[in-house]
């Protein structure tokens, strides 16, 4: 028995889902002409509280679209030091865009207005770097999957209308946030001038994000997507995926929840620090504990020397999380 816990995103599409895919009504996107591509950029748009959405490969393309409509070459964009748009999309701001960006600490990557306040940078003059937007991330990753508290993320939205600062939030798991919080999705993304949402993690769609903003920079997206090379054809065959994920798959986040609570407790995790579906344990030796587990079937992420992070998901049941516990627990204590 495999059970793996490295990320979410090893999920397996059902077989309803691969039903749905193969049924889908299809056409060519770069030409518009894919109903099913624009069912879904509708239907996510309408949920996030936004005017118009637009659909990519990929989360890390997702943000790349939204970073690139707020900065332009030379120009500065703040978020925290774990951020995924700083750490693991592997400098494509600065390659693609010529973003720069400073970072302020933020513990389990959770925001503090008054951090965010002393970074920025707005109308710095023809000698400095000019702030011209804050990021955001919720749930955050490297964070543990933690969960943005709402009135910190209004005070940061406040201090960048305040400033003339543009908004993006990386939303790869907002669907967790949502179903944690109890908060609309609109809610947590309509503040935003950018939003990007992954359906290919927790939702367990095989690939796929959708960017939501207003009509306007949906449509210069669109352009910046073609020109990146991720214009797709017949992809309503993949955005039958996403759309058949939020339809039955949104709601069981909380099975995924309540399993990495379960495993946490079990291998000594804070229990309040796992808010979501993802657990972080601090051990002598994150590469050892990794390669010992992944000899008896389970497979997990070292992430740095002491850093192990366990994901939840669609494919790890109850007798997964008994089997990995068993596995787990001699290693980490």
């Amino acid at each position: 028995m495999i059970v793996d816990l490295r990320s979410d995103t090893v999920s397996k599409p059902t077989p309803a889902m691969r039903a749905a895919m193969a049924d889908a009504e299809v056409g060519d996107d770069v030409y518009g002409e894919d109903p099913t591509v624009t069912a879904l950029e509708h239907e996510v748009a309408e949920l996030l509280g936004h005017e118009a959405g637009l659909f990519v490969p990929s989360g890390s393309l997702g943000n790349q679209l939204g970073l690139r409509l707020h900065a332009k070459p030379g120009e500065e964009i703040v978020c925290d030091s774990l951020a995924h748009i700083a750490r693991a999309e592997l400098g494509a701001a600065a390659a693609f865009s010529g973003i720069t960006f400073r970072t302020w600490r933020a513990p389990r990557g959770l925001v503090e207005v008054d951090a965010v306040a002393e970074l920025i940078a707005p109308n710095a003059g023809p000698y400095l770097v000019s702030t011209v937007a804050i990021a955001l991330e919720n749930t955050h990753n490297f964070g543990g999957g933690s969960v943005q508290d709402q009135a910190s993320v209004d005070a940061v939205v406040a201090l960048a209308r305040a400033n003339g600062l543009g908004l993006h939030l990386d939303g790869a798991r907002l669907w967790n946030a949502h179903i944690a919080s109890g908060l609309s999705l609109a809610a947590l993304a309509a503040p935003f001038d950018t939003v990007s949402v992954c359906l290919s993690k927790g939702l367990g769609a095989p690939v796929g994000s959708v960017l939501v903003a207003s009509a306007d920079r949906i449509a210069e997206a669109r352009v910046w997507r073609k020109r990146y090379g991720a214009g797709m054809r017949q992809a309503g065959i993949l955005a039958e995926a996403g759309r058949y994920a939020i339809a039955h798959q949104l709601t069981r986040l909380a099975d995924d929840h309540a399993r990495a609570a379960r495993l946490g407790a079990a291998l000594g995790a804070d229990p309040g620090l796992i808010d979501t579906n993802i657990v972080v344990l601090d051990v002598a030796d994150a590469g050892a504990v990794a390669a010992a587990a992944r000899e008896s079937g389970v497979y997990v992420s070292a992430l740095g020397p002491r850093f192990l992070r366990l994901v939840t998901h669609l494919d790890v049941d109850d007798d997964a999380i008994t089997r990995a516990i068993a596995v787990l627990t001699p290693l980490v204590s």
